[in-house]
């Protein structure tokens, strides 16, 4: 079976390579444009053109998919499906309807829970206890299409989302070589989603990195490992803004108002929760260094 990978990050570049350790016939890649990043603003491939080029593929990088020039190349290369993994762009209809397989995607969640683009970090945002990685045909709409194969994971209650984006990359590719083997035998389900059942996870902003202590206890931690690596949880106390890294809970319920700082020193910065309370031991101050929460302290006292 000949096929066209689409992708852009990491998470999308261990497909890829699952893909081609798999023995699959891969005719061309397509990812995103290269992005200035950095201070430098030097142009940086992403990961799946990293992974291509050192694999020796042709790697095609259009601005738009909806000009037909995108669909010339496609059908130049004559794929009979098509594996999107994070490509970061909706394919127009006509770009759907080429490939004889049609159109699969791995999505990083059990749909239909958390349609959209950040399924990861809202699974840890929302305290989930369970997420997964799907597989699935494209559709015109979001995430929408029938499932084919799903596997799930439980979530730690302190992991991070770039730690389980780290995790769920190779669930992904495995399942991803899964459905093809499935597609090429004709042994491949195909399960409709119940849209009565389906949630959303729209990108993250920095909008939302501000903790609210209001908050339980565990869903403060929830916030600060779900923010991770990016946009990061942020914090004002003591009058001075922060980048909440690292807390853990500290159970003190003292009937003080949410966000009132406890404690500082040694251990780290209590601070009161709508239930309970937590304690940072890892920041980052602006214009500073991310390190532990009492060895700044040491040189940054902190009035209670």
């Amino acid at each position: 079976m000949r096929i066209v990978f689409m992708g852009t990050p990491d998470f999308a570049a261990v497909s890829l390579q699952g893909l081609l350790d798999a023995g699959f016939d891969v005719a061309g890649v397509f990812c995103q444009p290269d992005r200035p990043r950095d201070r430098g603003h030097k142009l940086i491939p992403c990961a799946v053109k990293q992974t291509a080029l050192t694999a020796g593929l042709p790697v095609y990088q259009p601005e738009k998919l909806r000009d037909g020039s995108a669909l010339a190349i496609l059908r130049g290369l004559a794929p009979d499906l098509i594996a999107v993994v994070a490509y970061g762009r909706i394919l127009p209809q006509e770009i759907l309807d080429l490939p004889p397989y049609g159109c699969v995607n791995v999505h990083g969640s059990l749909l239909p829970q958390y349609r959209g683009s950040a399924p990861i970090q809202r699974a840890v945002l929302g305290g989930d206890a369970v997420t997964g990685v799907t597989t699935m045909y494209l559709s015109a709409g979001m995430d929408e299409g029938d499932m084919i194969y799903q596997q799930q994971t439980p979530i730690g209650e302190r992991e991070t989302s770039g730690e389980l984006f780290d995790r769920l990359a190779p669930m992904g590719a495995a399942l991803l070589v899964k459905t093809l083997r499935a597609i090429e035998e004709g042994t491949a389900p195909r399960v409709p989603q119940d849209p009565g059942q389906a949630t959303y996870a729209p990108p993250l902003s920095r909008e939302e990195s501000p903790i609210d202590w209001a908050k339980p206890a565990r869903m403060v931690l929830k916030h600060i490992f779900g923010m991770q690596p990016w946009p990061c949880a942020t914090a004002e106390l003591g009058g001075q803004s922060f980048r909440i890294f690292d807390a853990q809970a500290a159970g003190r319920d003292t009937g003080k108002a949410p966000g009132t700082v406890l404690s500082a020193g040694k251990a780290g910065i209590e601070v009161a929760c709508g239930d309970g309370s937590v304690l940072i031991t890892q920041l980052q101050a602006a214009g500073g260094k991310r390190m532990a929460a009492g060895a700044w302290l040491l040189g940054h006292p902190m009035e209670v």
